[in-house]
């Protein structure tokens, strides 16, 4: 006998000849509410977190804190020597830097260039070897031909020079800190060992002309078979520009333009030295001439 069919599948017919009412459809709601919202966090919930911006405003706010309250110096090194304390005779290594002709070319203001900044030149160079469009920026703001071009942010207004302004060596004062900046000096394509400090292969035992070689690069299997971004290898090295922070200045020479500093710097000697005051240290109070647009009271107001 064929199965009896259970008594339950005869009352309900199946849902293909029941009729098309509206009461059996089902409307799908479409919106832009996600599916799978997001999970809160335990890093970002708490009523003193600060509001995250993204606007140049708030940049420049967060940036306040880190940017010199006045300009920079352009030095050339001249080399390195020593002093030694009368009294003690103690021996101290030190490093001298000669600013030569350096002057104030032009500025950057928020209202037109989005940031403050002192656009400070030295040296001089020949009109005939320099292009048509710097003798105009030169000669727009009354200022001779300079060799080197550099800028150096400052936080705001009052950080900003007269336009042809000399400064001299005496814009440091001994016993402060600077940041030294210079492009240090170039070895060109160097090797593992020399380049990173490798220790190199066996100098016997099997190792044949494998010395000085860097040895594995990475995996066969493991890592994908490929040499990972960032891996330490034989490339060119030095020329990159160097920061020296917290350099003392030992002394002073206005009149020969010498600024001694403790210790060493990046750079050969004749190179391009970039001096600042040390953001990581106590604001050295030096008095600052202000512009001619500014007063006295004006100025003292911005640095209080």
């Amino acid at each position: 006998m064929p199965p009896r069919l259970p008594s339950v599948w005869a009352q309900f017919p199946p849902a293909f000849l029941l009729p098309q009412s509206s009461a059996f459809l089902s409307i799908a709601s479409r919106g832009i509410k996600s599916i799978h919202p997001p999970r809160p966090n335990r890093f970002n919930i708490g009523p003193d977190l600060p509001v995250l911006t993204s606007t140049s405003t708030a940049a420049l706010a967060r940036k306040a804190n880190t940017l010199p309250l006045r300009t920079g110096a352009l030095a050339i090194k001249k080399g390195m020597t020593a002093v030694y304390d009368p009294e003690t005779g103690k021996r101290t290594p030190c490093t001298v830097v000669q600013l030569d002709r350096v002057e104030v070319v032009s500025h950057k203001t928020r209202q037109k260039n989005g940031y403050f900044a002192v656009q400070v030149g030295a040296g001089w160079k020949h009109p005939s070897n320099v292009t048509r469009p710097m003798l105009g920026h030169f000669a727009e703001h009354e200022v001779s031909p300079k060799r080197h071009l550099v800028e150096f942010r400052v936080k705001d207004e009052s950080g900003l020079l007269a336009v042809g302004e000399t400064i001299g060596a005496d814009w440091f004062k001994p016993g402060q800190f600077v940041d030294t900046r210079a492009n240090c000096k170039g070895k060109g394509f160097a090797g593992g060992m020399k380049r990173h400090g490798f220790s190199g292969q066996p100098a016997s035992h099997g190792a044949s002309l494998v010395h000085r070689a860097m040895g594995s690069a990475g995996q066969s299997q493991g890592g994908g078979s490929r040499v990972y971004p960032g891996k330490k290898m034989a490339g060119r090295m030095g020329g990159q520009q160097v920061t020296v922070q917290n350099v003392k200045v030992l002394s002073v020479d206005t009149d020969a333009g010498l600024v001694v500093l403790r210790g060493c710097i990046s750079g050969p000697n004749g190179c391009v030295v970039k001096l600042q005051d040390a953001i990581k240290k106590p604001w050295p109070e030096l008095i600052q001439t202000p512009l001619p647009s500014q007063s006295t009271e004006e100025l003292s107001q911005t640095t209080a």
